[in-house]
């Protein structure tokens, strides 16, 4: 008897990270490349009988009017991510999942990811709130239905919205839903009311971006309600990363950090977004927090992102730390991390896809999945920020389903 398949519904689903993740995906089907960068293929996890690569469906919202193979192809010639024999190999494929791609919202995204958006999208500017989530919801449901699918895991790749509203944070459900139900303007962005429908259509939801989501008083009470599991916020994949891992040795050998400067620099679509400062000040929180939980004192920081358009899809980040030794000596360490955005975190958007579905498989349907924190900047109800304790809880999950199957 043949398994159903798993869907993946992405949010931003013609970006860089998610079109990275398609052509991987493709290629990881047909054979066509090693597993480097998958977490979810180190040899601790084989005993969780994971779904095959082959056995996932892509589709998703995006509100710009462009296709995977169109947006494959830019990314090959801009930033030579992907050879071009490889997408030749994967563009059937990538015309399969074009053809699940329906536009998205532009409610409350802010005005710099509003100017990238396409005609197709524009035509529901008149929409009711509620006219919006129905639209949103019943396009993964037919998505789910039309591959009858087992299950399906939306996960929203978009760009960074501006930080949410502060009258947001305080909602209960039953405020939420009296309000979207009556309200001209929705009290909650964009990333919200896509969380909503996931929620709604009964699937999982995993945010990989700063943007609020599902990290709201409302919306993890929704998540209860509809008997759903979810996880965020802000995929780690380069220079937290690093913080998350030297900052506890500092810690533990009792090395007092005086400062922390971070420089990053991209030149991708997430980057011009961040150009506006608005969109920025919602990221460089997320990145930011991490060294006070570790440290348990806050030393001067500054962290800064600018967007270079030269450099395509791949990021620099140079960090100098300030730190104080035996017998008060100043000393420093420095560091650079060199690599293309979309590479570092396309795996492992492929890799909680799996692991949720893992989750979702094995009976628990509802909650937080905080053994998925070792993926983000900002995970909901970490019990520890240190990237190998984090490491640890997901292994030790692992262990956990292994025995009861």
């Amino acid at each position: 008897m043949t398994q159903q398949r798993i869907g993946i519904w992405i949010i931003g689903a013609w970006g860089g990270v998610a079109t990275t993740a398609a052509v991987g995906l493709s290629a990881l089907k047909q054979g066509l490349t090693g597993t480097s960068g998958l977490v979810s293929e180190n040899p601790y996890f084989e005993k969780l009988n994971l779904k095959n690569w082959d056995q996932f469906v892509v589709g998703g919202h995006e509100i710009r009017d462009t296709s995977f193979v169109e947006a494959a192809r830019y990314f090959s010639e801009n930033s030579g991510v992907f050879h071009p024999a490889l997408l030749q190999a994967v563009e059937e494929d990538l015309k399969a999942y074009d053809q699940n791609v329906k536009p998205g919202t532009l409610i409350h995204v802010g005005d710099t990811i509003r100017s990238l958006a396409g005609d197709a999208v524009r035509k529901f500017d008149t929409e009711s709130l509620q006219e919006t989530l129905t639209r949103l919801t019943n396009d993964i449901s037919e998505f789910q239905k039309q591959h009858d699918l087992a299950h399906v895991v939306v996960v929203n790749l978009a760009s960074t919205e501006p930080p949410v509203e502060e009258s947001a944070k305080s909602l209960s459900l039953a405020e939420l839903k009296e309000s979207l139900a009556s309200a001209v303007t929705s009290p909650v962005p964009a990333s919200t009311l896509y969380a909503i429908a996931a929620m709604n259509a009964g699937c999982s939801h995993l945010n990989f971006t700063p943007s609020a989501g599902t990290d709201l008083p409302a919306l993890i009470e929704l998540a209860e309600e509809k008997q759903v599991l979810h996880a965020g916020r802000d995929g780690k994949t380069g220079e937290t990363l690093m913080k998350s891992v030297l900052a506890p040795m500092f810690a533990h050998r009792n090395l007092n950090v005086m400062s922390w400067v971070g420089h990053n620099i991209f030149g991708n679509l997430d980057g011009k977004v961040l150009d506006d400062p608005v969109n920025k000040s919602n990221k460089v929180v997320s990145k930011d927090h991490l060294l006070t939980e570790i440290l348990g004192y806050k030393p001067q920081t500054l962290v800064s992102i600018e967007y270079i358009e030269s450099m395509g899809d791949w990021k620099t980040a140079w960090d100098h730390i300030h730190f104080k030794g035996f017998l008060d000596t100043k000393m420093a360490l420095q560091f650079t991390w060199q690599g293309t955005d979309s590479i570092l975190a396309a795996p492992l958007m492929l890799d909680m896809v799996r692991f949720t579905e893992r989750e979702w498989r094995r009976g628990n349907k509802s909650g937080i999945m905080t053994h998925l924190s070792s993926f983000y900047k900002s995970p909901m109800q970490a019990t520890t920020p240190e990237f190998e304790r984090q490491y640890q809880q997901l292994e030790q999950w692992a262990d956990t389903v292994s025995e009861e199957s």
